[in-house]
């Protein structure tokens, strides 16, 4: 009799894997029975990160000490999703702040926002798609933030956030809009929009931690954001208590886009008054 063969098991890459939400990811994950590939900027702390899940959970976790700003190690982290048979979770949560005035912010910066929080998590989704659909299963969560829904709030108490929420934004509208594009192929999207948490997130910025609202435990994030992918949710708000609030937010979005898209659009009203056109 042939010996038998163990299933490999499943394997979630994690991004920002060394503090924070993504060791909280990491952490559930390995204690779910899945095998890890940690992608963060930190080798020492992925290393002890790694070490410490095997000896307590037994999951084996490959180590990627890569900065995802830079296009080369973007490259290297989008060939290891693409190629990995067994990857039935991508988690990117890495990212930063870089909270300014958006007239004194640095170009340097305002890259640096855009690469981390849009173009690594579309890379990355990119590469690990299609494997997932040919395979007929598997997730991916972008954690953004709520203040991807803050263009409206006041800028007190986190004020100079114009780029950091404009990129969660896109994460907003972009998982929303892929979910669509993926029904009925087995495979899942979330965003996580998570209030603050308690992190080295806003300290390491300079803030001071006890004037800013209330905090989460990045332990309930990583809980909310699998938990909510298993039932289906495409939005996922860990604080939420009412889920229903977001269906009317989806509601009056679609109510705006209708009524912009009538059947013979025309320049409303007030524009042809403003402009004195008749």
């Amino acid at each position: 009799m042939a010996p038998s063969v163990s299933p490999a098991r499943p394997r979630a890459l994690v991004t920002g894997a060394s503090a924070g939400i993504g060791m909280a990811f990491a952490e559930r994950l390995a204690r779910a029975g899945h095998d890890l590939v940690l992608v963060a900027r930190r080798r020492d702390r992925l290393v002890a990160l790694a070490d410490r899940l095997e000896r307590e959970t037994g999951a084996q976790a490959e180590v990627v000490c890569a900065d995802l700003n830079d296009p080369s190690a973007l490259a290297r982290v989008e060939a290891i999703t693409a190629a990995d048979e067994n990857l039935v979770l991508l988690v990117n949560n890495a990212g930063f702040g870089g909270y300014k005035p958006f007239l004194s912010i640095d170009p340097k910066t305002i890259d640096d926002l855009i690469d981390i929080h849009i173009r690594a998590v579309t890379r990355l989704t990119r590469a690990a798609l299609p494997g997932m659909v040919r395979r007929g299963k598997g997730g991916v969560i972008n954690v953004a933030s709520l203040l991807a829904l803050s263009g409206n709030l006041p800028p007190d108490p986190l004020p100079f956030r114009a780029t950091y929420a404009g990129a969660k934004s896109f994460l907003l509208t972009f998982t929303q809009t892929l979910a669509g594009e993926l029904k009925d192929t087995g495979v899942q999207v979330q965003v996580c929009l998570p209030g603050r948490v308690d992190t080295e997130f806003h300290s390491l910025q300079g803030f001071d931690t006890t004037k800013l609202p209330p905090s989460m435990i990045a332990q309930d994030i990583a809980t909310a954001a699998l938990a909510g992918l298993a039932l289906g949710e495409v939005v996922c708000v860990p604080a939420l208590a009412d889920p229903a609030s977001l269906d009317r937010l989806a509601e009056s979005q679609l109510a705006v886009f209708r009524a912009a898209t009538q059947s013979k659009p025309a320049l409303a009203p007030r524009y042809r008054e403003a402009a004195g056109v008749s």
